[in-house]
């Protein structure tokens, strides 16, 4: 989302839980679903500027100058600018990003319009090294790249470590010289909303996306023809995708009906290159994110082609029974035909044949039921029930971070080929909500029933794995969530949030070695308990907020033998507004503290897989410690 539209310019967000909405375009939600629109432009000429100031040296600059009606039928646009550079909280390198949106609106007849929106984002950044139990324990949580010590990522691959590394079980993949990405995306949209009658809406989007770049490691496992012990390998995923969505929605009596249909095309192309790290001596890899010698590549293991069909009908009824009863029928027929071809591949690099062919997800009836009742003032029951599919994710051979057909071999991809199936699941949600001014309240019970559940599974380490996709079969979930928000007095305002999920397979997993024990175990990744609790109190033109986040343990491994702990995160924030100053309106100060008690704390798990059992290659991500930030913002 963040390279599709700056933050700044998010109008609003639509949250579908549960059911999900059917008229999304998507062919991966398997219930639930969050819809971005951008911000229309302002009917007066001006705009907005934002300076943000933090901890790792963060900088980030935002301006949007709107034009205004320009016109006595209201042509407006306005064109927005965000620069953000941060260094990485550990280790060298940097997260650092430019993006431009621009946005034009032209109103029609009977309060039609016609829209069209542009977003260009070009994105250099350093990835943070993987950790493992064993890293955190021996090296802590701070272990981190070597960049830009070139010395010491040349000297690790020869075999002499760091005393710290020495510590470890792996100090060979404990650390590398860097890993890095480049991404540069343009995205465009043409909306066309045309009110025929007041009954009858016809809404038309066109759109398309493209994205270049590439991304780097430096890896010990494939040394340079010069002699030197380790090499850089590249990759150079290219998206290019076009396509429409379009509806009807026609009100009559107590109905309104709407049906679309949306069809996009894409190609997806991926090479890996290798190339040839300098002699210990005789110049260094320097920054990897400015760009990578073609002069110096000397192997090409593979080379990829994707391309991808899209096309979703759906049709639905929103029928309003009574001014408190409202139901919504509907349903969806999705097809979704995607596969490769491998122009390059060198035998003697990749040691197996890559997968290459074309698998196709599809179901022609996929439905969906809700309903709403108001049936006293403040207070409501609603419950939807749903039938999801998920296409075939698409990804190169061995990338490792999807659970893709073609990740693998092709003696893997034609053995299951003709029995593989994508994924499928049936929603079910009830729950109560009950609101007035001074008590928002929410409670809901849901269960969902997965089926043909593709995982990725790791036999190795995440550097060198043998990677596969398994159909784990049927997955059940039963959760609970409740949330309260109390206002007891003007400008207090007090929100809780709990949830529960227990999700767990429903059967073993037979592999290439034996049984698996699975059934019964948890789901890998997913914590069972949440909460999210927030005050916020405002007097005047001064604000302050205490905001936390509990999560319970996640497992790390199917057979749930290894597992990172809970935690509770904290932030803190205040602003002042004071108002109009000269020329600058709504001159606003503000300070943000993230990780208030300075917690360390696993974030992110599952990022190159996971196994069976505790390996000992079982990866994860760490949380950033307390950080501080500021930023002074205006309209003009």
């Amino acid at each position: 989302m963040t390279r599709s539209i700056i933050s700044d310019d998010v109008g609003s967000v639509d949250v579908s839980q549960g059911a999900g909405a059917i008229d999304v375009a998507s062919t991966s939600n398997l219930g639930g679903a969050i819809q971005i629109h951008s911000l229309d432009p302002a009917h007066k000429r001006g705009g907005t500027v934002s300076q943000t100031f933090g901890s790792n040296s963060a900088m980030r600059t935002y301006v949007r100058l709107d034009s205004g009606d320009l016109n006595k039928s209201g042509t407006r646009f306005y064109v927005a600018y965000a620069r953000t550079n941060m260094n990485l909280w550990k280790g060298g390198g940097y997260d650092y990003s430019d993006q431009v949106n621009a946005k034009i609106v032209q109103p029609l007849a009977r309060g039609s319009s016609i829209k069209a929106f542009f977003d260009w984002s070009s994105t250099q950044q350093f990835d943070y090294q993987d950790m493992t139990m064993n890293y955190l324990h021996t090296v802590g949580p701070n272990l981190a790249n070597y960049y830009p010590d070139y010395t010491a990522a040349y000297q690790a691959a020869q075999g002499i470590y760091r005393p710290a590394l020495q510590k470890t079980n792996d100090p060979y993949d404990a650390a590398y010289y860097a890993g890095t990405a480049n991404r540069v995306d343009y995205l465009g949209g043409l909306t066309l909303d045309e009110n025929f009658t007041d009954r009858l809406n016809w809404k038309t989007t066109l759109y398309g996306h493209a994205d270049t770049g590439y991304s780097t490691w430096t890896t010990p496992y494939m040394p340079s023809p010069n002699g030197a012990p380790l090499s850089q390998r590249i990759q150079t995923p290219e998206i290019a995708r076009g396509g429409f969505q379009t509806a009807l929605t026609y009100k009559i009596a107590r109905h309104t009906i709407n049906a679309g249909v949306w069809y996009e095309y894409g190609n997806f192309n991926e090479s890996r290159y290798f190339t040839e790290a300098p002699v210990l001596g005789q110049g260094t890899l320097g920054n990897p994110t400015t760009g990578f010698p073609t002069s110096k590549v000397f192997a090409q293991p593979w080379q990829e082609a994707f391309s991808t069909n899209t096309f979703v009908f759906h049709l639905q009824d929103t029928y309003r029974i009574t001014k408190t009863l409202t139901v919504n029928a509907g349903f969806k027929s999705m097809i979704v035909n995607a596969g490769n071809s491998v122009p390059t591949q060198s035998l003697a690099i990749n040691g197996t044949q890559i997968a290459q062919g074309r698998l196709e997800a599809s179901n022609a009836f996929l439905p969906q039921v809700s309903a709403n009742w108001r049936f006293l003032p403040h207070h409501e029951l609603f419950f939807d029930v749903s039938h999801n599919m998920r296409s075939f994710p698409e990804d190169g051979y061995g990338t490792n971070v999807s659970a893709t057909p073609w990740t693998s071999s092709q003696s893997a991809f034609q053995s299951t080929k003709n029995t593989l199936r994508p994924e499928t699941d049936w929603v079910y949600e009830g729950g109560y909500r009950y609101t007035t001014p001074f008590l928002s309240a929410l409670a809901s019970l849901y269960r969902i029933n997965f089926s043909n559940r593709l995982q990725l599974i790791n036999s190795q380490s995440g550097i060198n794995p043998i990677t596969a996709v398994e159909n784990v079969g049927g997955v059940t979930t039963n959760g609970a969530e409740a949330s309260v928000t109390i206002r007891p007095v003007d400008g207090l305002s007090i929100y809780n949030s709990f949830s529960y999920a227990h999700s767990t397979y429903d059967q073993d997993v037979t592999t290439a070695s034996g049984v698996q024990a699975t059934r019964g175990k948890l789901v890998p990744n997913y914590p069972q308990f949440m909460y999210k609790g927030n005050i916020t109190y405002r007097i005047g033109g001064f604000e302050v907020h205490v905001d936390g986040t509990y999560l319970s343990s996640r497992q790390l491994t199917y057979t749930n033998d290894l597992h990172v702990p809970g935690y509770f995160l904290a932030n803190f924030g205040a602003r002042y507004n004071f108002g109009n100053i000269s020329v600058l309106k709504g001159l606003t100060a503000s300070l943000n503290i993230y990780n208030l008690a300075n917690k360390t704390y696993v974030s992110t798990t599952n990022e190159l897989g996971n196994n069976f059992v505790n390996t000992g290659y079982n990866y994860f991500l760490m949380g950033a410690p307390r950080q501080f930030f500021g930023t002074v913002s205006a309209h003009f």
